[in-house]
């Protein structure tokens, strides 16, 4: 399995030939367009920054409802909650998409959350191959609530997410307190080939 980010909260997951891409953005976000040609596309929610599903060609299979379903061996299984603290009544609501690989590797995408998460949710989540998780706070959990998840949900690997960078067109907080001087690794990509038993690894993933 291999995890590319392509900006903001956008990911490719690879895996036996098929491409499942989550939260492609619109135009006005600030990124390029991901050069993928998806097989499934996975939409936490229905803003412009996570929903641009018809920039792509047809031929995809769209999973934008919190289902429960396989497609092209892929294992989707959404969570509902909610894009803010209030159960929704700023920003509506919002879906974490478990999805496990062809090849066995469990990733969690939080999408837009905006919440802590409740210890049953917590609990089915947990110890999690890869966590995708929102960082730049403003429309989401913070730095610091975004630490509070990783050690609840103990992942293998946390990947940060939608915070700012030079490309960014909006305002969001950067990675830097997400990592607070925390040893981490930066890389083009994500390829697991075999689970990992040490700990939390933190990866900044290089957009593409």
């Amino acid at each position: 399995m291999v995890l590319r980010w392509h900006g903001h909260s956008c990911f490719s997951l690879e895996c036996d030939g098929k491409t499942l891409l989550i939260d492609p953005f619109d135009e006005g976000v600030g990124y390029e367009l991901p050069e993928v040609k998806p097989d499934i596309i996975l939409e936490s929610h229905q803003h412009h920054d996570h929903n641009a599903h018809n920039r792509f060609e047809s031929g995809y299979i769209l999973v934008n409802q919190p289902v429960s379903e396989k497609v092209h061996g892929f294992i989707i299984k959404g969570h509902p909650t909610f894009h803010d603290d209030v159960e929704g009544k700023k920003r509506g609501k919002n879906i974490i998409f478990e999805v496990t690989t062809p090849d066995g590797f469990r990733v969690v995408h939080c999408g837009d959350l905006g919440h802590r998460l409740g210890p049953d949710l917590t609990e089915t989540l947990k110890s999690p191959d890869i966590l995708l998780v929102p960082v730049g706070g403003v429309y989401t959990i913070d730095a610091g609530l975004a630490r509070e998840l990783t050690r609840d949900l103990a992942p293998s690997y946390v990947v940060p997410m939608h915070f700012k960078t030079k490309d960014l067109t909006f305002q969001l907080a950067g990675v830097e307190d997400f990592l607070a001087g925390e040893p981490f690794e930066q890389c083009e990509k994500l390829e697991l080939k075999e689970k990992a038993n040490v700990g939390t690894r933190v990866v900044v993933l290089k957009y593409r």
